[in-house]
């Protein structure tokens, strides 16, 4: 069963970035604090795809992890931070897509919008 459409008076496209925005603030919070080190790097990245990509209305997403960041702490491993995440995602409510994205800008792991658009639905013509 698929969740309701229906959202009050926020339109598909609103509903998209809205869906986008939660998504990546979400990710971010599930995520930071993680143990990682550069070898277990490639499956915490896939982990994280594959675990937001089940999510209702996310159509693709893509992580990559900056490894140049991890510090080794006393036990060989580094932890997660913010600054570490490059991630898009996209989602799709309706015909309305928005492209998002986590990475880090002056100094701050900053989430932004990259682009909204519509796909017009064909004639039957």
């Amino acid at each position: 069963m698929r969740p309701s459409q229906e959202s009050g008076n926020a339109s598909d496209r609103e509903r998209a970035i809205f869906e986008a925005g939660i998504k990546l603030g979400a990710l971010y919070h599930q995520w930071v604090g993680t143990p990682i080190s550069q070898e277990s790097a490639a499956s915490v990245e896939s982990a994280i795809e594959k675990a937001v990509i089940l999510q209702p209305f996310v159509e693709e997403i893509t992580v990559k992890l900056n490894c140049t960041l991890m510090q080794k702490n006393v036990f060989g491993y580094s932890e997660l931070s913010g600054l570490m995440f490059d991630v898009e995602i996209v989602t799709r409510v309706g015909f309305s897509y928005c492209r998002a994205a986590l990475a880090p800008e002056n100094g701050y792991p900053l989430m932004r919008i990259l682009e909204c658009h519509e796909i017009t639905t064909l004639s039957n013509y």
